[in-house]
This record gives structure tokens, C-alpha cells and sequence, in this order.
């Protein structure tokens, strides 16, 4: 039994196609098959349903690939353990970003941390806060920047920035005439939110204290967009919120209709999260220091009131 065979399988499990495989692996199909075959014959199971289409595991095989996967893994890790004592800086990283961070932090740090750290190559998804959680657990995700805290014991968090929220309030709604808005303000029935998944939707319901109630809407609105809620805004259906970060690009037109929060104004706090027993601690310090270090510029507050990005279900 070889890490090669156990890669193989786990591509075969992930596309089900030994052709798909192969070309993931970089090999032909045939090589692939024989090394397959050789893994099946030494440990006397068949790990694929081959009849069935698409290819579908035993049950044996479904629990080889999950030990397969942490074998893999553990063997990657042997690498990260050389680099980490050389102080090596480089190789892949894999991280996750939520959606309503990714837009406007991404453009502020990425070009300066690959010019600082050629080495780096880094592999960026964006996911939500629930797939993030999952494919660091899985091993599938290095870091991952998100709204914390999270209260996963197996996930470690370091503090990036505070991000407040900002009111954004339509010229024909009831708060326009107030310069500085407080949270009492707030009413969740005639806010624009962002759809079922985010924890920015999550943060802003937990700020209010209350579920939005749909029976008299007249619309019930499915967007993960931050920019689709400005629009809507402008239309008059409603205020939202936006994070900080997303109202430095707004025109002077919308800038106006901009209204910040009395202190302690409400916040997010952004982290870069990662596995407790992660190994590539030299490149989530490379991070860390560098988005740390450019969005000091950008974001000036400091009495914040921290909102919880977990669903109060």
C-alpha cells in the first residue's frame, strides 16, 4: 500500500470517473486502474462499485477513504513540519473567505502579501461560514477568514480587525432626518437583509433581537449580495447595514445616505481561523501581519460593540 494508491482512491471518490481522476492525478487511466486493482487485490475488498454509473463506493470502500484521507493528510503534514523549522515561507495555502469579506478585502492585501511572499501559493475560495467550519475540520481548508467568535473548540482564532456596521437609509424612511442612529433605531421589519446562509444576516438579526416576519411582505428577497441590498435601498424598500469596508467605494450620491451608529458603535470582529493542530503557522502569521497591517489604515474605530455572527436558532 503506497500515498500514491490512497491519492488515487481519494480522487476516484471525489469525481467518481476514473478518467476525471487520472486527470487530476496526472496519470493515465490505465496506470491509475492497475494501482487500483493492486490496492483492491492486496487488501482482498472492492473499494468501487464499478457497475453503477457514476462509480459509487462499498460500504468497506467509504470507510477506507476516510482513512485514507486522514492518512494523506497526516503525510502532507510531514512537509509542513520541515518547512515550519526551516522558516520556510511558501508551498500551497488553502484559504476560505465569507462572501461579504471577500469583495473588499481581498483587492486590499493580496498584491502586497504575493509581492512580500513569492513563495506562497495561495488557493482562494469563496465559501460560507458553515462550509468553512466543515472543510477545515475535514483538512480540506489551511485558514480561512471569517465573522467570529465561532465557539469551535478544534478552531483556533486571531483577531484581525473590528469592522463597525453603517446604516444605509433611503431618503423616504423614517430615520433619513438623524445624522447618528442607535441601535434601538432599528426596526428588522423594514430592513433589507441578505439571505439564509450569512453571518451578516446573522450578526444584523442578533443586533435587533428579532426574526424578520415575511407574512405581509410583499416580496421575499433570496441575494447574498451586499450591492443587490443598496440597490433595493434606493428604490425604497427598505434600509440595510454594511459593513464598514463596503462603504469606502460608495459615490458621493450614496455615500450621503450613509448614517453611523452613536458609540459604542456596532461591529463585527473578522479573524483568520484555522485547525488547532494546523502546521503552516508561518504563513497565517505572514497573513495575519499583513492584513493586519494595511487595514489599520482603513478602519480608524475603536469603541466597537462586538455582534455575535451565530445563529440564534
Amino acid at each position: 500500500m503506497t500515498i500514491t494508491q490512497l491519492n488515487y482512491v481519494l480522487a476516484i471518490a471525489e469525481h467518481q470517473n476514473f478518467t476525471k481522476a487520472a486527470q487530476k492525478c496526472f496519470v493515465t487511466q490505465p496506470t491509475l486502474s492497475t494501482q487500483i486493482q493492486k490496492l483492491e487485490d492486496e487488501l482482498d475488498v472492492q473499494i468501487f462499485d464499478r457497475s453503477k454509473k457514476p462509480i459509487e463506493l462499498t460500504d468497506v470502500g467509504r470507510k477506507i477513504v476516510q482513512q485514507a484521507r486522514n492518512i494523506v493528510d497526516e503525510s502532507d503534514r510531514i512537509q509542513d513540519i520541515v518547512d515550519q523549522q526551516k522558516g520556510f515561507i511558501g508551498g500551497e495555502f488553502r484559504i476560505g473567505i465569507i462572501p461579504t469579506v471577500m469583495p473588499t478585502l481581498l483587492p486590499m492585501f493580496l498584491k502586497s502579501f504575493i509581492r512580500k511572499f513569492p513563495k506562497v501559493k495561495l488557493k482562494i475560495e469563496e465559501l460560507t461560514t458553515d462550509e468553512i467550519i466543515t472543510r477545515i475540520t475535514d483538512g480540506h481548508l489551511d485558514a480561512a477568514i471569517a465573522a467570529t467568535p465561532l465557539e469551535q473548540d478544534h478552531i483556533k482564532e486571531r483577531v484581525l480587525y473590528f469592522e463597525p456596521f453603517v446604516g444605509y437609509i433611503p431618503n423616504d424612511h423614517r430615520l433619513k432626518n438623524k445624522k447618528k442612529i442607535d441601535v434601538s433605531d432599528l426596526d428588522i421589519n423594514d430592513m433589507l437583509l441578505l439571505e439564509d446562509g450569512h453571518c451578516f444576516r446573522d450578526g444584523v438579526i442578533n443586533l435587533c433581537k428579532a426574526f424578520k416576519s415575511q407574512e405581509d411582505d410583499q416580496f421575499q428577497l433570496e441575494s447574498g449580495s451586499i450591492e443587490t441590498l443598496v440597490k433595493l435601498s434606493n428604490e425604497g424598500l427598505g434600509m440595510t447595514l454594511l459593513p464598514y469596508l463596503n462603504t469606502l467605494d460608495l459615490n458621493e450620491k450614496m455615500a450621503a445616505q450613509l448614517h453611523h451608529f452613536n458609540e459604542p458603535s456596532p461591529a463585527r470582529e473578522v479573524s483568520i481561523i484555522y485547525h488547532k493542530n494546523e502546521l503552516k503557522l508561518q504563513i497565517i502569521n505572514a497573513l495575519h501581519d499583513v492584513i493586519s497591517g494595511i487595514i489599520r489604515g482603513a478602519i480608524a474605530f475603536q469603541n466597537v460593540d462586538i455582534i455575535s455572527p451565530l445563529s440564534k436558532k
